[in-house]
C-alpha cells in the first residue's frame, strides 16, 4: 500500500512537538514506509549515524561519492561505519559515461559549480533514492539562510518522498556536546580548520570569526550543492544571506 504522505506528516509533527530527536527517529523509521539515510560522512555526520545506528543497523546508508571527495572524508567514512556497526552503508558515485561526456577534464567546477554538483551529485542521488518512501538528512536550521525554517518532516516536492530532520533544531553547540558525550570519532579535517566539508575542490579552510560555511564554494554566492528542492528547485541562497 502506498505510503500516505499527507497524513503522515503532520501526524509526526504533532506527536513529536516535544520528543528527542532519538525519539521522532525512531517512530518515523518505523512509520515512514522505506527509510534510508543519506549522509556525507562530513563535519557533524557522526551525530545522526550514531542515532541511527542505536535504532536498526542495517537501516539504508547512501553515501555519495562524488570521485571528488578528500581523501579523509573517504577514509573517515570506513571508519566511522565500522565504530558504529552500520551494515548496509552503500556507496553512491556518479554514472561513469555521464562523467565522461560532461566533465571528461574534471575541471567542470572551475567553470560551472551548478552543473558539476547536479552531475555529481544530485542526479546519482536521485537514480539511489528510486524506491525508496523517506529519506533521512542531517540539515539543520542554524546551517544557513535556506534551512531557517526546516521542520523535522516535510514533502519533497516533485517525488513525493518524505524528508526526515531529525536535527533540524539542534545548535553546533548540542552537536558538539552530543559527539563528545558519545565520544564519536571526529573528521580529520575539522581539527585543521574545516568545520563543513564537501568536495575538496570546492572546500577551503574557514578563518576565525567566518561563518562555517564561509569555506564551501568560496568567491562564489553558491551555498548549497542542489540535492534539496523546492517546488523542483534545487535551493541555494546568497552567503551574504546564510551568514
Amino acid at each position: 500500500m502506498p505510503l500516505d504522505a499527507s497524513s503522515l506528516i503532520p501526524e509526526l509533527l504533532r506527536d513529536h512537538a516535544n520528543s528527542t530527536a532519538q525519539a521522532f527517529l525512531k517512530d518515523a523509521i518505523s512509520r515512514a514506509g522505506r527509510v534510508a539515510m543519506v549522509s556525507s560522512f562530513g563535519a557533524d555526520s557522526a551525530v545522526l549515524l550514531h542515532m541511527v545506528a542505536q535504532i536498526d543497523r542495517n537501516l539504508p546508508v547512501l553515501f555519495i561519492d562524488t570521485l571528488a571527495l578528500f581523501p579523509e572524508t573517504v577514509a573517515y567514512q570506513k571508519e566511522l561505519a565500522a565504530h558504529l556497526g552500520l551494515s548496509n552503508v552503500q556507496t553512491i558515485t556518479p554514472d561513469r559515461a555521464a562523467l565522461f561526456e560532461r566533465d571528461a577534464d574534471g575541471l567542470l567546477h572551475r567553470s560551472d559549480t551548478e552543473r558539476c554538483c547536479t552531475l555529481r551529485k544530485a542526479e546519482p542521488l536521485e537514480r539511489a533514492l528510486q524506491g525508496y518512501d523517506a529519506w533521512i538528512t542531517g540539515r539543520k536550521r542554524h546551517q544557513a539562510a535556506t534551512r531557517a525554517d526546516l521542520d523535522r518532516v516535510e514533502l519533497e516536492p516533485g517525488t513525493g518522498r518524505i524528508r526526515l530532520n531529525p536535527l533540524a533544531d539542534w545548535s553546533a553547540a548540542q552537536i558538539g556536546a552530543y559527539l563528545d558525550a558519545h565520544e564519536l570519532p571526529r573528521h580529520p579535517l575539522v581539527a585543521r580548520g574545516y568545520p563543513s566539508i564537501g568536495c575538496q575542490p570546492c572546500t577551503s579552510r574557514v578563518l576565525t570569526g567566518e561563518d562555517p560555511r564561509a569555506g564551501r564554494w568560496r568567491g562564489t554566492e553558491k551555498t548549497e550543492c542542489g540535492i534539496h528542492f523546492i517546488g523542483g528547485v534545487p535551493q541555494r541562497a546568497r552567503k551574504a544571506d546564510a551568514a
